[in-house]
């Protein structure tokens, strides 16, 4: 019989607030890993009970020592294990007896360890499921709330005093990544108010963590350390009611250069790539992913003064500066991650004249040493943070910002409480002003590399509250591939167009009519051949029936020699059709992320060109209309410069269309892909298609 089981305000208040605390295997010794926990406690003034379990010991450093959980004299409502890996199933399922309602684990070898391990941990899931106790870990370092002064960690870094105490909530899958946050965080005079080593995620993941936080008042924004996204639907709902708070999330997840996804049986698996869906998975679910670990902790009081820019929006940057050099620096950066610094108008050059502020039209506003004035910079930043051009304003200070911060910096502070966001980049190294910016809650950064990072990571999120939860995960996990006349059956169940086709046996002769006029593509089709090209599958302007005929032929030929012992009954023969560009449009059921539907250049660019967008989905078609504008293969059928206009709407359709798998559950799709479309003059229309269902 399960017992209770925490989640939401409870789950929270056993991590961070505990009132009785339990420590397996604590350590004598006060500097070894499983020492430090009890050390950390007693140094900080933990306010709650704290029993040492340790069987060889009646004291440990100095303390009362039991020889077991179920020898205290009252439950614990938390227990730290420290012991080994071999002991660990055993010591959570004596918690689970005596009704413990959380258990931290710190040890490894579970899953990472091979077929010993994954049994191990299968063990941990099965004791989690009859009883109802959560588990955080394994390989978790701990969890810290230094607003309770409790430093439930094995982490060395905390044993510098006093972990700043702030509004900032930490999760990271790492525990070495929580004393190195805690440590920047000491220097730039950034606090906390909680942080959760969460290691493998047996149990407890880094979304129900931090959902179990969202009602505390004392936290105003979350940090994640990101390792994967094997949770994401709880990670998912946790970003949805963040946003829903005004709470930001900021991320720093690993794996930007790890090699794309194991190819999957369509394109869309291989070209979408791991790092790639879980860009798209942070965006849309309105979290900022910085690229630069700085950035993780100077994100922050940006996200929470820059709105979601609505879809499609430019995203306007007016930079005013006392240095050239130092302003350079920033647009180059902004330029790199796609960010135009935007020029001032004619209209607020003018204001700035009409006070005294001459400066030369350009995309930075040049005060040059003047700048260094505190009327000068004052009025200059009032002029431009009334400007609408700009969406944010970023003052670059030179030598000023250390040598005189009341002149160069106090002008930033007095301007930063209007309705548009204002930040603040610091050419040289100057910690007084970096610390005044900081206790203004202003934006503020010591390099232009995550100054940009920052500022693109915050235009990035898309708001996530129109998201729907994420669909429960299928349980079969066969799969069977649809022959592409099937697959053409499910897209005109969605809606999409297709080419017109006639499915004739293999082994048949041309014949003598077709319900469509030559040039003619003959095309094996067979649901063991989802690559067609690779087996000489596909011969393309066949004139006439003679060379229908001799094409035929030909194909059974080339199934004989790359094909041997395939099953391919059926062949296909369609119409030549030839639009003005080429796309794919593919729809994958990650197992993380969930449901994405991509657009990319399709044909032989389709794996050649990283010229793509990714979205969650279903996607609507204003959503679809934006994915076709990152795709710059489709600008040539934009109708620039004269150029033919493709039909872009009817794509955005067709796009939005397919993605409306993620909420018809009932067609069983794990993967479909169109590859090519053809985007003509009026239409769309797909030329070829392949469908992957979930045989449960």
């Amino acid at each position: 019989m399960k017992i209770f089981s925490a989640e939401g305000p409870e789950l929270a208040r056993l991590l961070l607030e505990p009132g009785i605390v339990a420590i397996v295997g604590a350590s004598d010794d006060a500097n070894k890993t499983a020492g430090r926990p009890q050390r950390f406690l007693r140094e900080q003034g933990f306010v709650g009970k704290l029993y040492l379990v340790n069987p060889r010991r009646p004291q440990v450093q100095g303390e009362q020592a039991w020889p077991s959980l179920s020898a205290l004299p009252e439950i614990p409502e938390h227990v730290f294990v420290l012991t080994p890996t071999e002991t660990v199933v055993e010591t959570v399922a004596e918690c689970a007896r005596l009704g413990v309602k959380l258990v931290t684990l710190l040890a490894s070898g579970f899953s990472e360890a091979g077929a010993e391990g994954m049994a191990r941990e299968q063990q941990l899931r099965e004791i989690v499921k009859q009883s109802g106790i959560r588990l955080l870990g394994p390989s978790s370092l701990g969890v810290i709330n230094p607003r309770q002064q409790m430093s439930l960690t094995a982490n060395a870094a905390f044993a510098e005093p006093q972990t700043p105490v702030g509004r900032v909530f930490v999760a990271s899958h790492s525990g070495s990544m929580i004393g190195a946050l805690v440590s920047r965080g000491r220097a730039r005079g950034v606090g906390f108010a909680g942080l959760v080593s969460v290691g493998s995620e047996v149990d407890l993941s880094i979304g129900e963590v931090c959902a179990a936080t969202l009602d505390d008042p004392g936290i105003d924004a979350y940090l994640l350390f990101l390792e994967s996204l094997h949770h994401g639907a709880a990670l998912r709902a946790f970003a949805i009611e963040a946003a829903r708070r005004n709470k930001p999330v900021i991320a720093y997840k690993l794996g930007r250069s790890a090699a794309a996804a194991e190819m999957a049986v369509t394109h869309t698996g291989a070209i979408a790539g791991e790092d790639d869906i879980a860009d798209a998975f942070l965006k849309d679910c309105g979290i900022a992913r910085v690229g630069i670990f700085e950035s993780l902790l100077e994100c922050q009081p940006l996200a929470a003064r820059m709105p979601f820019m609505p879809p499609g929006a430019p995203r306007r940057v007016g930079i005013v500066a006392t240095t050239g050099g130092g302003a350079a620096m920033v647009v180059d950066q902004l330029g790199i991650r796609g960010i135009i610094a935007e020029p001032a108008s004619a209209e607020t050059l003018a204001k700035l004249a009409a006070v005294g502020i001459l400066v030369s039209p350009g995309r930075v506003v040049d005060l040059t040493l003047a700048g260094a004035r505190y009327d000068v910079m004052k009025g200059a930043l009032d002029i431009m943070l009334a400007a609408p051009e700009f969406d944010l304003v970023l003052a670059v200070v030179g030598s000023s910002a250390r040598s005189q911060p009341e002149l160069a910096v106090k002008p930033i502070i007095d301007s930063a409480g209007g309705a548009k966001p204002l930040a603040a980049m610091l050419v040289p190294d100057a910690p007084q002003a970096i610390a005044q910016l900081t206790a203004a809650k202003v934006p503020c950064f010591r390099n232009p590399e995550s100054c940009a990072d920052v500022i693109a990571a915050v235009f990035d999120r898309r708001s996530p509250l129109a998201l729907a939860p994420m669909p429960a995960a299928s349980s079969g996990t066969a799969t069977r591939n649809l022959n592409e006349m099937q697959a053409y059956q499910l897209l005109d169940q969605l809606g999409l167009p297709h080419a017109p086709c006639l499915s004739i046996a293999i082994d048949s002769q041309a014949p003598q009519q077709l319900p469509f006029d030559y040039p003619v593509v003959l095309k094996v089709c067979s649901a063991e051949i989802p690559h067609k090209t690779e087996v000489g599958g596909v011969l393309l302007n066949l004139c006439d029936q003679a060379a229908l005929q001799q094409a035929l032929v030909r194909l059974r030929a080339n199934l004989v020699q790359h094909a041997p012992g395939i099953l391919a009954e059926q062949a296909l023969i369609q119409p030549m059709r030839k639009g003005l560009a080429e796309v794919l449009i593919g729809y994958k059921v990650d197992p993380d992320a969930g449901p994405i539907v991509m657009l990319a250049a399709g044909g032989i660019w389709a794996e050649l060109a990283s010229d793509r967008s990714i979205r969650l989905a279903p996607v609507s078609v204003a959503t679809a209309q934006q994915m076709i504008s990152e795709v710059r293969m489709l600008q040539t059928v934009a109708g620039l410069r004269g150029k033919p206009r493709g039909d872009l709407q009817a794509l955005a359709q067709a796009i939005s269309d397919l993605s409306q798998l993620a909420v018809q559950p009932q067609h069983r799709v794990v993967e479909a892909e169109i590859n090519p479309m053809q985007v003509m003059a009026e239409g769309v229309l797909a030329v070829d298609a392949l469908v992957v269902l979930n045989q449960a």
